[in-house]
């Protein structure tokens, strides 16, 4: 399998997310994830790319009982590290080793763009899930994926989207992080979560709240990120 980054900026990625996460995670997803989780009732879930663990321990710490899967071994390590309870296992997204039905909650956070086969993925997450349990996905709108800041001087003025409907694999890099990240048309993933008996019960492009005000002023701009919650049949 072609290297997609993920080995070699493990340790990067520990480091930059520390034990609360970036920005993106703890000012703008985690509140709507949560909000989307809590009284629900869920028992049982799967993060699927849970990395260093972070997610999941929010999620034992809101009483589920939940297992964490990724590809890459350091990660996991990192995740065993600071929660030895917890359960950790070096899987794939697109080849789940559970049974059918097994969890009901799955949770996907911001890990489709590193998918490459997202299609098998959405179909194994959607195996996995007992019916009427719920698929949660925090992930980049693929505006953000297929754009990038204008600016002039120093100033960004606006955004621009070129080639929205090509697919790509591209490389980012920041902080000493070095990954490749899938650009897809949002059709894509829409049609494979509905041909795989979910139904969308939620959708929102959340607002961050709080943080330093220049980067709130950036993300309401051209808000970079989705939440959706899918339902099995």
């Amino acid at each position: 399998m072609e290297n997609n980054g993920w080995d070699d900026s493990a340790e990067a990625w520990i480091a930059d997310m520390g034990d609360k996460g970036d920005f993106s995670r703890r000012h703008v997803l985690d509140a709507p994830m949560l909000a989307r989780i809590r009284e629900r009732g869920f028992h049982k879930a799967l993060d699927v790319g849970c990395g260093e663990g972070r997610f999941c321990r929010i999620l034992a710490a809101e009483g589920i009982a939940t297992t964490g899967i990724d590809p890459t071994a350091r990660l996991l390590d990192a995740a065993r590290a600071r929660d030895p309870q917890g359960s950790y296992l070096q899987a794939r997204a697109e080849a789940l080793p559970f049974d059918d039905a097994g969890f009901d909650l799955v949770v996907s956070y911001l890990t489709l763009i590193d998918i490459d086969d997202y299609a098998k993925a959405i179909a194994e997450m959607a195996r996995v899930l007992r019916p009427g349990g719920s698929l949660l996905i925090a992930n980049l709108n693929s505006f953000s994926t297929a754009g990038d800041w204008t600016a002039e001087g120093k100033a960004a003025t606006g955004y621009l989207i070129d080639n929205y409907l090509d697919s790509r694999a591209e490389w980012e890099s920041w902080n000493g992080i070095l990954i490749r990240n899938w650009h897809r048309p949002f059709h894509l993933y829409m049609q494979a979560l509905l041909q795989n008996g979910l139904r969308l019960v939620h959708f929102d492009e959340p607002a961050p709240q709080g943080g330093d005000p220049q980067t709130v002023a950036r993300y309401r701009r051209a808000p970079w990120l989705h939440v959706m919650e899918w339902v099995r049949s």
